[in-house]
């Protein structure tokens, strides 16, 4: 794949607090790229450097090869998404979109019907946005962000003004949308599910560094470090030597998400509970596991539990994720 966006040991500080320290990346052409991380983990603030409204410290960002670090930012041919979609109240949605069509000094009619049947808004373009569901507009912005064809598109965190069902769907909606396209994109979340539905690969930050960079598959079952894979949900880890006692084969570290311990029906109890939540499908526990200490796992809707039962418990693999 060939390189499009290349971002060579970005540095960005705030009053002399590093917010993004030394990050290097690469985006391919036609590539979606994941920024995952916590709040205050600097991804929003590296998008805005790639889009050059942030100043950099030191490193060099590059557009198939050239230098873009000083070029001013309308002569960039990038589009930025933002959370809040950023819609014009008073115009119409055709007008919303349009707008970008004006700047880029584009005909605009059939274009904007073309966006609407992408974002799957045919014959909305005279609605005003005020009358629009906020996942409706959200699709307005990004019919807005696509419609110049913009040489890279950047979203930051697009979807976590929805609801939890409405940004999955959407999650869906937009990664087709992107490979459709061919959009090379780079995409911001605090959102593992969101990060993992969206990207071709995801990078991982944290502390203003880059943690972790592979494919949603390769980060989720493989973990750089423990910080990270508690970042992800993983609740628990183990050592490689007490990792044996829940997988015989284990050969490493291992992080265990709630999942993965789960309270059994019948067998030789092995755990004592220490609290329990009453959850959408059962419950989330604290279990005092024999030989392993205090974890957390699940119950199933037939367990009632209290404080101080004795249970026994079975280790789900597909729950685990190795580690370094």
């Amino acid at each position: 794949m060939h390189t499009a966006l290349q971002i060579d040991d970005v540095s960005v500080s705030f009053d002399g607090v590093a917010a993004v320290d030394g990050v290097s990346l690469e985006v391919g052409a036609g590539e979606v790229l994941g920024i995952l991380g916590p709040s205050g983990s600097g991804k929003s603030t590296l998008l805005r450097a790639v889009a050059g409204l942030e100043r950099l410290d030191s490193g060099r960002v590059r557009w198939h090869g050239d230098d873009i670090t000083a070029l001013a930012v309308h002569k960039r041919g990038f589009a930025l998404m933002f959370q809040d979609g950023q819609l014009f109240p008073h115009r119409s949605v055709a007008q919303n979109i349009s707008y970008a069509l004006r700047l880029a000094r584009t005909p605009s009619a059939q274009r904007v019907d073309e966006l609407l049947d992408l974002v799957g808004l045919p014959g909305f373009g005279d609605r005003r946005v005020t009358e629009l569901s906020g996942g409706e507009q959200q699709r307005v912005a990004l019919a807005r962000s696509l419609a110049a064809r913009p040489r890279l598109l950047l979203l930051d965190e697009p979807l976590s003004a929805l609801d939890r069902e409405l940004r999955e769907r959407l999650a869906g909606d937009l990664r087709r949308i992107l490979v459709d396209t061919g959009t090379t994109a780079v995409f911001v979340t605090h959102d593992q599910d969101e990060a993992f539905a969206v990207s071709d690969r995801v990078a991982v930050m944290m502390g203003g560094r880059l943690r972790q960079l592979g494919t949603p598959s390769e980060v989720w079952r493989h973990p750089a470090s423990e910080p990270v894979a508690r970042f992800l949900g993983y609740t628990t880890v183990l050592d490689a030597g007490t990792a044996r006692l829940v997988d015989p084969s284990a050969t490493s570290a291992l992080a265990l998400r709630p999942a993965a311990v789960v309270v059994a029906d019948g067998g030789q109890p092995t755990a004592t509970i220490v609290s329990s939540t009453p959850a959408v499908e059962g419950a989330r526990v604290v279990l005092r596991v024999d030989s392993l200490g205090e974890v957390q796992g699940v119950a199933g809707a037939g367990h009632p539990l209290a404080a101080g039962d004795r249970v026994a418990v079975r280790f789900d693999r597909a729950g685990m994720a190795e580690l370094p």
